[in-house]
């Protein structure tokens, strides 16, 4: 969610009961727009808190002018000094798929991916010791997954040039009540997957400008999204049961729209065997 506007966007989405204090909310918007000063950032957004044990983490991402372009993350543990993290790659996803469990708050923290637990909690070690893995790096891969996971965006919010190029559309409204109740409303905004594998039928109906991700109807496992309509009727908020704690919102008929995540960075797993 946007920095300006980063006040009122919380108080939309505080009916799953996760906030932030007053302290925070004011340390946050003052310190993001001297992010955006300080970095050149066209646009700063505030992107969540992951909940450690010892701590948590305030995640904020600056935006250049290609809005699907590659994004700066950074990470602050008291909401007014910002460390820069590093992009994603495959090697940091890899290396952290096996860790499980809380983070711990502390970005120097090393976790020994060669450790597991047996039967009788005794510590079982392989012969040989692979390199400690920072928590910050398992930081970079996990709002990386959630990012291309749950991260959306109300359809026509963004429009595609032919030049390749993302930017947002000015003419963008906001959904109608009707629309906004509906999963095919919604983008992932990240590389399309489903999109590709579609028939020239299948795209037929489609603008090539604004129909350029994939939506959200075709997400497995199907039923991994809560909508709901809150204020009487004037907000909608959709509720990730995959990563729980990703909220996103949007006022139908208005430009105002975001997303937040605020929970422990953990994927809820079992999600196919509750549904």
């Amino acid at each position: 969610m946007d920095a300006e506007s980063l006040t009122y966007a919380l108080d939309l989405v505080a009916g799953g009961g996760a906030g932030l204090s007053s302290e925070k909310r004011a340390a946050l918007r003052a310190s993001l727009l001297l992010l955006r000063r300080d970095y050149r950032f066209e646009q700063v957004r505030f992107w969540g808190r992951i909940q450690g044990i010892h701590g948590p983490y305030y995640i904020a991402e600056g935006l250049g002018g290609d809005r699907a372009g590659p994004r700066s993350r950074l990470y602050s543990l008291n909401c007014v000094e910002w460390s820069l993290l590093p992009p994603a790659t495959e090697e940091m996803i890899t290396q952290t798929a096996g860790l499980k469990g809380r983070f711990q708050g502390d970005p120097s923290y090393e976790y020994d991916p060669t450790e597991k637990k047996g039967e009788e909690n005794e510590r079982i070690y392989e012969e040989e010791g692979g390199p400690m893995i920072k928590e910050e790096i398992r930081l970079v891969a996990t709002i990386d997954q959630i990012d291309k996971a749950v991260g959306i965006i109300p359809r026509g919010a963004f429009v595609k040039t032919p030049l390749g190029p993302v930017h947002e559309n000015r003419n963008f409204e906001g959904l109608s009540l009707t629309e906004a109740k509906k999963l095919n409303s919604y983008f992932h905004f990240t590389e399309p997957v489903n999109l590709k594998n579609r028939t020239l039928l299948q795209k037929a109906d489609l603008d090539p400008s604004i129909d350029f991700l994939d939506s959200l109807e075709h997400d497995i496992p199907t039923g991994s999204w809560s909508i709901q309509l809150e204020r009487g009727g004037s907000l909608v908020v959709l509720r990730s049961l995959l990563w729980p704690g990703l909220t996103f919102y949007h006022i139908p008929m208005t430009k105002q729209y975001g997303y937040i995540y605020l929970g422990t960075g953990e994927k809820n797993i079992d999600l196919p065997f509750m549904l």
